[in-house]
C-alpha cells in the first residue's frame, strides 16, 4: 500500500495509489495504520461493480421531447418542417421503444424515401439522427441507430437566380402591402422570417437602420444584426409610419382565423409560401421564392466588388463558407482567368500553325 508520512506545517500521513489510469490520494491522516484502513476502505469501493441503469424509452416520446425543445429553441417554420417529418416516422415506429429500433430499420426507412429524392432521404437521415443524439444528450439513451448510416449522394445544381427584370415585374404584380413586403426583404437581404419579425421597435427612421433578429445560430438563440437602410427601404418604412396602427407592434401583420381559437385574430406572419407562387404565375415568370431575393443581393455586391465579409454581416452568417454559396455570379478573377487561358491557346495554336508551314516549305 502506497502510505507515507507529510512533515512539516499540518503534518500527516496519506494513501495514494493508482487503478486503472486513475490516481485516488487522501491525506492528514493521524496515524500509518488510519491511512492504510482508509486506503483499503477505498479500494474495496472501487472494486465493487459499478450497476449501469439501461437507457430506453418509448420513440414516441423521444420524439415529442425533443419537438417541444425545437419549438422552444428554434424558429416555428424548423418546427413545423420537424413535426411534418416526425409524423411519418412516428407512424411506422411509435409503438416501438428506442432500443427496438435498429439502424437496418432506419437504413430501410431511408431507402424507400430515396425513391422521391436523395435530398429528402438525407434530410430525414439528418433529422432522425439529431433526434436520438438530443436522447443521448438528456441521458435518456445509450445508442444512436443512425451512426453508421451515409448520406445519398445528391446531384448538386446552381440555384436559379432570377434576373432583375423578373423580380421588378413580380413585385408589380403584387399589392400595396405585399409590394411593401417584397422590396423590405429585397432591400435588406433578409429571411423572410426576420421580415415577419419586424417590430416598429427595431426600425430606426433617424439613424436610417433596421435590427433583424435570427434564430439560425448555434443553440437557437434570437440573435440581432443591423442592416443599413437604402434610400428606398428608407421611403418605404417612412410612409408605413405615417400611416401605421399604434396598437399593432409589427411593420406587416394580418387578419387571419386562428385554428386555436377559432375566432379571426391581428398578428405576424409565421409564413407566406402560397405569395411568390401565385404572383409569378401572375407574371408569367419562371417560380422563384422570397430566399431568392438573398441570393440576388449577394450576387449584385459580389460583382461590384464588395468585400465579402461585408455581405457575410449583411445576410446575418455565421461562417463565410455559407456566404459563398450565395455567390453564383461570375467575376472578375474568373473572367481574367479565362482571357488568360484564350490568349495562351491562340498563340500556341498560332505557333503550332506556322511550324507546320515552315515545315512544309523545307
Amino acid at each position: 500500500m502506497s502510505c507515507y508520512l507529510i512533515k512539516g506545517k499540518g503534518k500527516g500521513w496519506r494513501y495514494d495509489f493508482t487503478l486503472n489510469g486513475e490516481r485516488y490520494t487522501e491525506t492528514w491522516f493521524k496515524t500509518k495504520k488510519e491511512a492504510r484502513k482508509a486506503e483499503a476502505e477505498k479500494r474495496k469501493e472501487l472494486s465493487k461493480p459499478v450497476e449501469k441503469t439501461p437507457t430506453d424509452m418509448a420513440f414516441l416520446d423521444l420524439v415529442n421531447k425533443r419537438l417541444d425543445h425545437v419549438k422552444a429553441y428554434n424558429s416555428y417554420r424548423h418546427y413545423q418542417e420537424y413535426m411534418y417529418m416526425a409524423k411519418r416516422w412516428v407512424e411506422r415506429w411509435g409503438k416501438l421503444n428506442c432500443s427496438e429500433i435498429s439502424s437496418d430499420d432506419i437504413e430501410k426507412f431511408i431507402l424507400q424515401r430515396s425513391r422521391i429524392s436523395a435530398f429528402t432521404a438525407n434530410k430525414d437521415i439528418r433529422y432522425l439522427r439529431a433526434t436520438f443524439n438530443f436522447g443521448k444528450k438528456k441521458k435518456l439513451l445509450d445508442k444512436n441507430p443512425t451512426e453508421g448510416i451515409d448520406f445519398l449522394p445528391v446531384e448538386k445544381r446552381l440555384k436559379y437566380i432570377p434576373p432583375a427584370a423578373d423580380i421588378d415585374r413580380v413585385i408589380m404584380m403584387a399589392d400595396a402591402d405585399a409590394r411593401d413586403y417584397l422590396w423590405t426583404i429585397r432591400e435588406t437581404l433578409a429571411r423572410v422570417s426576420e421580415i415577419n419579425r419586424l417590430t416598429w421597435d427595431d426600425v430606426d427612421l433617424l439613424s436610417r437602420q433596421v435590427t433583424l433578429y435570427t434564430r439560425k445560430k448555434k443553440g437557437g438563440h434570437l440573435t440581432p444584426r443591423r442592416v443599413p437602410m437604402t434610400n428606398k427601404l428608407y421611403d418605404i418604412l417612412k410612409r408605413r409610419d405615417k400611416m401605421r396602427a399604434i396598437d399593432k407592434p409589427w411593420v406587416f401583420w394580418h387578419r387571419y382565423k386562428s385554428q386555436t381559437k377559432g375566432i379571426m385574430v391581428e398578428g405576424s406572419f409565421i409564413h407566406r409560401k402560397n405569395l411568390m407562387k401565385g404572383l409569378c404565375k401572375k407574371a408569367e415568370v419562371r417560380h422563384f421564392g422570397f430566399h431568392a431575393l438573398r441570393h440576388v443581393g449577394a450576387s449584385v455586391m459580389d460583382s461590384n466588388n464588395v468585400p465579402i465579409i461585408a455581405i457575410q454581416k449583411i445576410l446575418g452568417h455565421e461562417n463565410r463558407a455559407t456566404t459563398e454559396i450565395y455567390l453564383q455570379g461570375i467575376g472578375d478573377f474568373e473572367r481574367k482567368a479565362m482571357a488568360v487561358y484564350e490568349a495562351a491557346r491562340e498563340k500556341s495554336h498560332t505557333d503550332s500553325h506556322t511550324d507546320e508551314k515552315r515545315d512544309s516549305a523545307e
